[in-house]
């Protein structure tokens, strides 16, 4: 066996693919650059880290499910004036998850709220934070299925393994009293030990109206308020704006 087939097979025993793909044309550029040995392994090796904290990446981006990728850099902040972004950008360092302390985006439909949620939950995922991404009618459904199953120890075990968790369009649809109470002892799970993204198109005052239970309630906002960063979106909807829009241009090419 020759020695570049024994060192690629011991490198792909060690469970180093990066190393294979890149020692040849490492070294060749090592010697045009009269780098020491020492140098060169420590350029392959950080090219070995850097590529394992890539898939890392991609693992909790994936583990997180989010329906669709949307990035801080890509949201209009200039379309939702309400909405302050320095303080959207300091909530992407993370400081709020290490408090596991609750942010609420709270407004009107299509002001971008999912959207904002998501690029702050893509910004954990890439600060190394375990993070699962639910939609509120959706995570009421698990949490039936569970208590069906008699799973719901389990159920609270894995959520909190998480460092972070969304819940998005929270009130969108009215909840069962069942559903609401399943809320209630998720959200109650969660408290101090998980941080928590809310999104709803609902006022602190109308959550009465989706719950039902006027002391379930209260007890729920008095968790999710303490300590919560507060992010209101106030404006006219993106998918309205854009509508009128190509109704402008569609009467004016007419």
């Amino acid at each position: 066996m020759t020695t570049t087939l024994l060192l690629e097979t011991y490198l792909k025993q060690l469970r180093l693919p990066t190393l294979v793909q890149n020692y040849r044309q490492f070294a060749e550029d090592a010697v045009q650059a009269s780098q020491t040995y020492d140098r060169y392994l420590l350029a392959l090796v950080e090219q070995e880290v850097a590529q394992r904290e890539r898939n890392r990446q991609v693992q909790r981006i994936k583990a997180a499910r989010f329906p669709v990728l949307k990035e801080l850099a890509d949201f209009d902040f200039s379309c939702v004036p309400s909405l302050n972004k320095q303080r959207v950008l300091d909530l992407a360092r993370g400081e709020y998850i290490l408090k596991a302390e609750p942010v609420l985006l709270v407004g009107n439909p299509g002001l971008g709220k999912t959207h904002v949620a998501t690029g702050l939950a893509l910004a954990a995922c890439r600060q190394g934070h375990r993070v699962r991404f639910y939609n509120a009618a959706g995570l009421v459904n698990e949490l039936i299925a569970a208590q069906d199953a008699h799973r719901l120890p389990q159920f609270w075990t894995a959520a909190l393994r998480q460092r972070l968790i969304v819940l998005d369009e929270l009130g969108f649809l009215p909840l069962t009293p069942l559903g609401a109470q399943l809320i209630f002892q998720f959200c109650s799970t969660l408290y101090e030990r998980v941080a928590l993204i809310v999104t709803t198109n609902l006022r602190f005052a109308d959550w009465t109206q989706v719950f039902g239970d006027e002391r379930l309630t209260a007890a729920l906002l008095d968790r999710i308020l303490h300590k919560s960063h507060v992010l209101e979106f106030v404006g006219e909807s993106f998918r309205f704006r854009q509508r009128l829009q190509r109704e402008t241009q569609a009467a004016d090419t007419s």
